[in-house]
């Protein structure tokens, strides 16, 4: 994973404009409403509320803003019912896409991703057609800048929690976890003190794309920023190798 850091693509995206942020409270609110509806309202008791409670907070998302969506969500039986949804397909030159949706209108959202594909010459596939190419992990971001300790012992503290691996990267320490094992791993971390800039689980490249033309870079890039702009849309994961932009 050397030299793949996702660190640097979060950063920027969090600080891209006003309106990402707002698009990070939109897809948590809605990831609080699910986790509440399928465990409950008391995060002590329900360990999908603890992750999004902990990815909120990874994201500067206010406590009461957190309590809100959670007070809320346990209070509306009447509340929006979002569904599940998941797109996969291909872009320029092969890169695999996976769209991970969460939406109150599937037919609303399946036409906007079906044309961000479209825009950006890129083609919508069956269900399996590139997940295959990714690996479900648990994976903890660890901004060097935030962290004042020493690398041997962040890893040594992470592989006793249950990590699967570690890696030093230029501006971050990555940790991977089996998906199962995500929650007890980020819940240890945290209860040590230590900064996570990201943690959730997400779908790791097993391989990278690069792209060499400056037209497959820009449609990609029109694909990936139309989801990006879509409320619907809670994750994009791809194989581009991003240092080529």
């Amino acid at each position: 994973m050397s030299g793949h850091s996702k660190f640097a693509n979060i950063k920027h995206k969090k600080e891209k404009n006003d309106a990402a942020k707002g698009k990070i409270f939109t897809i948590i609110g809605r990831e609080i409403a699910v986790a509440v509806k399928e465990g409950g309202p008391d995060p002590n008791n329900n360990s999908k509320l603890r992750d999004v409670i902990a990815k909120a907070k990874a994201n500067n998302v206010p406590n009461d803003t957190i309590e809100r969506g959670i007070r809320k969500a346990a209070g509306d039986a009447d509340s929006v019912n979002y569904v599940v949804n998941t797109y996969e397909g291909y872009g320029p030159s092969g890169v695999a896409i996976i769209v991970q949706t969460l939406t109150d209108n599937k037919n609303r959202t399946a036409a906007n991703v079906r044309s961000a594909f479209t825009k950006g010459n890129g083609t919508l596939g069956t269900s399996g057609c590139v997940s295959f190419m990714f690996d479900e992990k648990g994976q903890i971001i660890v901004d060097k800048e935030e962290y004042e300790g020493d690398a041997d012992d962040l890893m040594m503290t992470a592989l006793d929690a249950g990590a699967e691996d570690f890696s030093d990267e230029e501006d971050s320490f990555e940790i991977t976890t089996a998906p199962d094992d995500f929650s007890a791993v980020r819940q240890n971390l945290e209860a040590q003190g230590i900064p996570m800039a990201e943690a959730e689980v997400t779908m790791i490249p097993q391989n990278y794309v690069h792209l060499d033309k400056e037209t497959d870079i820009h449609n990609l890039e029109r694909i990936l920023d139309l989801l990006d702009d879509d409320d619907d849309v809670q994750n994009v994961y791809h194989n581009w190798d991003e240092q080529d932009g």
